[in-house]
């Protein structure tokens, strides 16, 4: 079983980290079960034509679901084939009726929009599918380490993808809220409450652009193309999750204050 090496966690392991993963990521996709597993999605997708097809084959489904960090469904087969059968062209398909835009970026990936695919026959899908099961996998072993540089990670892999999109920055704000590791990167960065989601959701699109425009000057998602933006933001996500976790006035807290002024 691969374990990634981590001397420390909060931002010190963030640090480590940014120097050595694309070494520990290689370790892992080399590693025995994450190796067979992709293997075996690459040689065996191919014969995937029905979401049915699909979720009969756990180690198929295994590595789909990984790929977008949905692994915990893996037992919910009636509810994945559901996702899938029903695809993403309709408005009132369930993919898009979900909050969590995940299914929605799963069903479209594995080229189930109309409710069958051909995703065997396209190799560059298959590959970016294994690539991105890999990675998750990786964010995963870190995160039974730390969970909070789970997320870290995760801003790095999909905040730059949906800044990237055409569309509105509004939709763009609404992608990031109905993903629930980029929704609670944002709401620990920001110091919202747990009781933040309870909000109306118009309340809660308003709150995150108020919030976006006083600590980075700008509520346009696009900036967030901007690594150091970026980085910026994961710092502060994780001092103040940090700061948090231990209720003590350190060093830490004046880097905070430095980062909020």
């Amino acid at each position: 079983m691969f374990q990634p090496i981590l001397p420390s966690t909060g931002l010190t392991g963030w640090y480590f980290l940014q120097r050595t993963a694309e070494a520990q990521k290689e370790t892992l996709a080399e590693s025995g079960l994450v190796s067979r597993q992709s293997d075996y999605f690459r040689e065996n997708i191919g014969s995937v034509s029905t979401a049915a097809d699909l979720v009969a084959d756990r180690t198929l489904l295994n590595v789909a679901l990984g790929a977008f960090g949905l692994e915990a469904d893996i037992n919910n087969k009636f509810f994945v084939q559901k996702i899938l059968e029903e695809g993403t062209q309709n408005s009132s398909s369930l993919a898009n009726q979900l909050s969590d835009k995940r299914y929605l970026a799963f069903a479209n990936a594995m080229g189930f929009a109309t409710g069958t695919t051909t995703i065997g026959a396209r190799a560059q899908d298959v590959s970016e599918i294994v690539e991105g099961f890999q990675e998750i996998s990786f964010e995963t072993a870190v995160g039974d380490q730390d969970p909070n540089l789970r997320l870290a990670l995760s801003v790095e892999r999909e905040l730059g993808t949906i800044a990237s999109r055409s569309s509105t920055n509004d939709t763009k704000w609404f992608t990031i809220m109905g993903t629930p590791p980029l929704r609670k990167i944002f709401e620990g960065a920001f110091g919202l409450s747990s009781g933040f989601a309870n909000l109306p959701i118009d309340k809660q699109l308003e709150t995150f652009k108020d919030r976006a425009e006083s600590r980075f000057g700008s509520s346009d998602v696009s900036d967030f193309l901007d690594p150091e933006i970026r980085e910026d933001l994961t710092r502060l996500f994780l001092l103040r999750e940090q700061i948090s976790s231990t209720g003590i006035l350190t060093g830490n807290s004046i880097a905070l204050t430095l980062l909020q002024s």
